[in-house]
């Protein structure tokens, strides 16, 4: 039988309220959301909290998907099915609904938050990746309501380490608009709503037929999250071709850093990611040329 060990629980009433609460309480205390990821780690005694504090309460305050002419901006406690959802998002970034869909199942996506699967840093999570590829910025709140914004290199510390300390919370997540954007998500995975395989996430920006950006994020094949930046440089200035999709493939195989477990080899992995770069590559130039 699979049991956590006692905790005590707090449910907080605001984001200044689950600040305070864990200001007060340190390292003893944990945010609860939708649960998925830590509950289970609890039950195997992987993970052990004096304190619970839950933040369903807080959806109000932090569930949103917010557009401006400059950027999107999506609260930390938005579910997945809120992001499966948006048409703002299915407009500016398909890649959401891509990978929306293949995200465990319709009991997760109603529960699960955005912020819970960044904060979990899991190297095989789909919207760690997703976040990667689209150049997002993290917005973390401290004590007094002082807030600081990182980038997704910074904010991944490493696996299951992020860089929102004691007493801070994730509130927000912003996503940078730039015309000609294209962008697309592509997973294997053993079975429906499993964890990936392998995954990759990219998104082009078009002008005048030309890519002037592009950037790939992996899941799955090791601590990736820097939007891998050769291929970036690989691709910029070039027109788009069948040919600059394999380099790009052939430059993610290189750079990633799979092991060898019961989802795949390691070699298998690799051709993985090199096949999944080139098709979402594939596939966000065709969405920013429509």
């Amino acid at each position: 039988m699979q049991v956590p060990a006692p905790f005590e629980y707090e449910r907080a009433t605001s984001v200044d309220h689950a600040i305070s609460l864990l200001e007060r309480l340190g390292g003893t205390a944990r945010l609860i959301a939708g649960g998925h990821s830590l509950l289970p780690m609890m039950k195997l005694r992987l993970a052990n909290f004096d304190y619970l504090i839950d933040i369903n309460d807080l959806h109000a305050e932090l569930g949103y998907v917010e557009t401006g002419p400059d950027e999107v901006r999506i609260g930390a406690l938005t579910r997945h099915r809120e992001l499966l959802e948006s048409a703002v998002l299915a407009a500016t970034f398909p890649i959401f609904a891509d990978a929306e869909r293949v995200i465990a199942d319709p009991v997760v996506r109603n529960r699960g938050t955005l912020g819970g699967s960044l904060c979990q840093a899991d190297p095989s999570e789909d919207l760690s990746a997703v976040c990667t590829t689209l150049d997002a910025r993290c917005v973390i709140r401290g004590p007094g309501g002082a807030e600081r914004v990182v980038s997704m290199e910074e904010f991944h510390v490493g696996p299951y380490e992020t860089a929102v300390a004691d007493g801070e919370i994730l509130v927000e997540i912003r996503l940078p608009v730039r015309p000609g954007c294209g962008s697309a998500y592509a997973k294997v995975e053993r079975r429906a709503g499993d964890w990936a395989v392998v995954s990759a996430g990219a998104a082009v920006w078009l002008d005048d037929g030309a890519i002037v950006d592009a950037r790939v994020g992996l899941a799955a094949v090791g601590p990736n999250t820097t939007g891998i930046p050769e291929i970036s440089a690989a691709l910029r200035g070039q027109e788009p071709s069948e040919s600059l999709y394999e380099q790009a493939g052939a430059i993610a195989a290189r750079t990633c850093d799979p092991v060898t477990d019961q989802r795949g080899s390691a070699d298998y992995k690799r051709h993985l990611a090199a096949e999944l770069t080139r098709r979402t590559l594939r596939r966000a130039v065709e969405r920013a040329r429509s």
